[in-house]
């Protein structure tokens, strides 16, 4: 790692490595305002060491669909009584938003299942029908 007078930090690259994140993804998340890096005399991209588990969190909020524009609002909430009535409504949106996907998932998982038991020639369960997909 790299070493400043600011204490150890990370050149982008390094940081790449540490998170999984690609080099493009960190630059993109930069320019969304995501991440900061502080420049080097040289013009190198410096991150402080607490950039992994923020790359890893903006990673993981993507992974789970949120758009950048949401997490740049998300990021801010470090302290309860600093959340705004804004990013409050955006957190009840967006967890409102994944627990449809989950409930929809849950569907798609249970027809799944159906269709297993029917074809592996197991009884169906009292109230279950025979999945339509079975059929044809």
């Amino acid at each position: 790692m790299s070493e400043t007078t600011g204490g150890a930090r990370m050149r982008i690259g390094e940081l790449a490595e540490a998170t999984g994140a690609s080099v493009r993804s960190l630059r993109y998340y930069e320019k969304q305002g995501l991440l900061v890096s502080e420049r080097s005399s040289s013009g190198q991209r410096l991150y402080e060491p607490e950039a992994v588990e923020t790359v890893r969190w903006i990673r993981m909020m993507l992974s789970a669909g949120l758009p950048s524009r949401a997490i740049a609002k998300l990021k801010r909430c470090r302290h309860r009584d600093e959340v705004t009535a804004e990013q409050k409504a955006v957190l009840e949106a967006e967890r409102a938003r994944i627990a449809s996907q989950v409930e929809n998932l849950t569907a798609v998982r249970d027809r799944l299942d159906s269709m297993l038991r029917f074809v592996d020639g197991e009884p169906e369960p009292r109230g279950e029908a025979v999945p339509e997909a079975a059929h044809g």
